[in-house]
């Protein structure tokens, strides 16, 4: 169960800096503020720390992925 919440906080985490990208970019540009990339790498290292994260945990048999349909 402590998985899942951490995998819930991290994607939480992806959509805060999405969102904050997303105001950094509709505002007038400010000397002080910081650029819109630090919030999209921030986005970009979160989801591929998810997968890797999600391939350990199947592998290490914490987490189990649906059986086949068929």
């Amino acid at each position: 169960m402590l998985f899942k919440i951490f995998m819930v906080a991290l994607l939480l985490f992806m959509v805060y800096n999405l969102f904050r990208a997303l105001f950094v970019m509709n505002k007038k540009p400010d000397p002080n503020q910081p650029p819109m990339t630090k919030y999209i790498g921030r986005r970009l290292m979160v989801s591929v720390a998810i997968v890797i994260i999600l391939l350990v945990g199947i592998l290490t048999g914490l987490i189990t992925p649906n059986p086949r349909p068929y």
